[in-house]
Order: structure tokens, then sequence, then C-alpha cells
């Protein structure tokens, strides 16, 4: 009975009911020549009625474990984590894609994850997470035993911080990543250090067409980005912003509208009034909130589960406007 409260909240954030949930599966992208191995979690439509999973550390995930895709021919959309993050940091959204008819993957990013953090914030992954997204799809359509099921011309990805800035460059973008950047002197980025000190990029920057349209949520960073470098995103993007006035924290409201200006085209903005950078997390257990307040712990006032309702639905509405819905092709 403890949980009940947030097993409450939880499915009316997520939306979820008996004729439909968030199937979930294991996918893991094998390590080759082009990279290591990626470790991943699958998110699909699912007849079954969804219960509670215990996702480890006190987190919790609500949906089927190894339920059958329901449909075929369906919208994939990938989820990039920001830095130092996890597969599970944006469930909610996961979720409430699934819901509404899309497979969705959620990766964790070699070297710049809660549990891995040795490459976070250095040159290597400004190169490295953008290829981890083409790995990833490119595993998806091809080798993953349920890959008829997904529409290869229906591809979308959601970012978040760090992985606002990889999906930029997966869809298109060109981060100027030279020695002598001048946005980069006043900067203690590792990778800004990096540069100075005569390093190069470890790899290729990596693009994928195949992605039809983008959610970038707070990028960073962006002093790799001008206007030049930002002409190539041609696809439609909504693009969402923490409040400018939560600024104290050093990240809240620093980027999202230096790339709204940037963007050739104008992206689908969103301002979340009162939101820190990390409300666009998904909602806290009890456990997490004792244990991470940093990134728990909203402005007064903010209703961290209302807006991820809004969220949510926003992501949806979008990716159904751009990608179709599910059974439409």
């Amino acid at each position: 009975m403890r949980h009940l409260p947030l097993i409450l909240s939880a499915l009316l954030l997520l939306g979820l009911s008996a004729a439909q949930a968030a199937g979930l599966r294991a996918f893991d992208v094998p390590a080759g020549p082009d990279g290591p191995a990626i470790r991943g979690l699958i998110w699909h439509p699912c007849a079954e009625t969804p219960h509670e999973i215990d996702a480890r550390g006190g987190r919790t995930f609500f949906g089927v474990n190894d339920c059958p895709i329901v449909g075929d021919k369906l919208p994939f959309i990938v989820i990039s984590h920001g830095r130092r993050g996890w597969l599970g940091g944006h469930h909610d959204t996961a979720a409430a894609l699934a819901d509404a008819g899309f497979i969705v993957l959620t990766i964790n990013h070699p070297t710049d994850t809660e549990r891995d953090t040795s490459g976070t914030d250095s040159l290597a992954v400004t190169v490295e997470r953008p290829a981890d997204i083409k790995r990833a799809i490119d595993y998806a359509l091809g080798s993953w035993p349920d890959a008829a099921r997904i529409d290869a011309a229906r591809i979308g990805l959601y970012g978040f911080s760090w992985g606002g800035y990889t999906g930029l460059v997966a869809i298109g973008a060109a981060p100027d990543l030279r020695e002598g950047l001048p946005n980069c002197q006043a900067s203690s980025l590792r990778a800004c250090k990096e540069l100075g000190a005569g390093l190069h990029p470890s790899g290729p920057v990596v693009h994928d067409p195949r992605i039809k349209a983008a959610i970038i949520v707070d990028p960073y960073p962006v002093l790799f980005f001008a206007v030049e470098n930002l002409k190539t995103v041609t696809i439609p993007v909504q693009l969402w912003s923490s409040d400018p006035a939560q600024s104290g924290d050093g990240l809240s409201g620093c980027c999202a509208a230096d790339v709204r200006d940037m963007l050739p085209s104008p992206p689908d903005y969103h301002l979340a009034k009162d939101a820190k950078h990390f409300s666009f997390l998904a909602t806290c257990t009890p456990k997490e909130a004792e244990k991470i307040p940093s990134i728990c712990t909203d402005a007064p006032g903010f209703d961290r589960v209302a807006f991820h309702q809004r969220l949510d639905a926003e992501a949806v509405a979008f990716f159904r406007k751009h990608l179709g819905e599910a059974g439409t092709r």
C-alpha cells in the first residue's frame, strides 16, 4: 500500500490502461569496429495490463516485460540522455510514446553514463554520441529480431541536454571542433581544454538522414554551433527550454533560445515556465529524491507530474504530425 500514491500518479502521468501499455524488452548493440557495445531498452505498444517494474536503485517503470509487440510498420523514436544520464531518465516519455503506437529505443551512451563517466564532457563524446545514435538505428533496422516491425521511413529522435547536442549533430548540425575555437576561450569544458591542448576528435562527425523529425530539449553545450553550423538542419524540430529565471543553477535556460535563433527554419518552440533543467527528467521516486535531490528538486510551486503530462502529450502530437500514426502507412 505504501506505493499506491506513486503508482496512481504515475498511471495518470503515463496515460496507461488495461487496453494498451508499454511493453519493455532488452536491446543490446554488440561491440564492433565502429564502437563499443551499447545497452538499450525498447518500449513498444503492448495489449497487456501494465504493472510496477523495479528498475534498480529505487527507480520504477510501469509496463510489461517481454510483451508481444502490437502493430506492424511502426514509427521509431530514439531517445538520447543527458550528461552522466541513463536509459531510464525519460521513461515516462518513452512509455507515453509507446502507448501512442511508437517503438521507442532508449540507450546508454558508453563512457557518459551514471556508471561510466570516463568520457563525460570530453572531445571524444562530441563525435561518439552521434555515432551511437546511428549505430543503434543500424542495429534496430538490421539485426534486431523485430526489425520488420519498424517503418524505416518514419524515424524520430528525442534528445535532452548533452542528448540535445547529440540530436542536433545526428540530424545534420556540423559542430566546430577546431583548435582555437573562440567560444572555448572562456569555457572550462573538458572538450575545450582538450582542443586547446591540440587534441582532435576520435572520429568523424556522423549524421543520420534517416531521422525525419526531432525533439531537442535544453541542448548543451551549444558553443560548438554558430549559424553556419546549423544551416544543414532541415527537418522539423520541436525545441524546449527550461526557464532562464531558474538560471542560478548554472544550467537552466542557458541554450535553447540561442539554438532557436540560429536554426534555418523556426522550430516549434516551447519555453517551460518555472522549469529547471532537470525538470525534464521523469518524476523522481521517494528513494531517488533522497539520493539525488539536485536532480529531483524543482522550483517552488512547480508541478513536475503535471508538466510531464503536457510535455509527453506535445511529444506524441509532434511525432504523430511529422511521422504519422501507427498503422497509417
